[in-house]
């Protein structure tokens, strides 16, 4: 069997190839067109439209929604204005992304089924927490604010709001 040359193969394609003219300078621009684009403008022509919602995505929908508020808000938060003590804006800028992090976990403990990932959601929460406290103690600031656990319920009242609530109270106010 004889074995076509490379220089046998061009000469047959260059036969066969269309001649310079506009087609070609069209099909040329095309496919430089083509080639130069992010593939995610041509991306809704390439899939079909959108299926109606499942109760799956629909279940997901607070969980989805809540992350995205902690990634929000994580983005915010790191966004500073240098200080020059390149120590206390790095503990600035790495304490919101450990939040993040932890409000993150919070929501697959919320919503999450798998209860490997529910336990590593939970350390992710004492680890972050812990290196927060750490960062905080390294630049001289308290470990931590006296606020309750991510996961624990708020009070569900204090005498202020009885007070406002219109309950009369016999204790007075301090």
């Amino acid at each position: 069997m004889h074995q076509p040359s490379f220089r046998g193969i061009v000469a047959a394609l260059s036969r066969k190839a269309p001649r310079p003219g506009l087609g070609t300078a069209v099909f040329g621009a095309r496919l430089l067109i083509a080639f130069s684009l992010p593939s995610h403008v041509f991306a809704h022509e390439a899939h079909p439209a959108a299926q109606p919602a499942t109760a799956a995505v629909l279940d997901e929908a607070p969980f989805l929604k809540e992350n995205d508020a902690a990634m929000t808000k994580m983005m915010n938060d790191m966004a500073i204005k240098p200080t020059g003590d390149i120590d206390r804006d790095f503990v600035a800028m790495m304490a919101p992304h450990h939040q993040g992090a932890i409000d993150m976990a919070i929501s697959e403990l919320r919503y999450g089924k798998n209860e490997q990932l529910r336990r590593i959601a939970q350390e992710i929460i004492v680890d972050q927490m812990q290196e927060i406290a750490a960062m905080n103690l390294a630049i001289g600031k308290p470990a931590t604010d006296s606020a309750p656990a991510p996961t624990q319920q708020q009070p569900a009242s204090t005498a202020a709001q009885h007070h406002h609530s219109g309950m009369q109270m016999d204790m007075p106010l301090r």
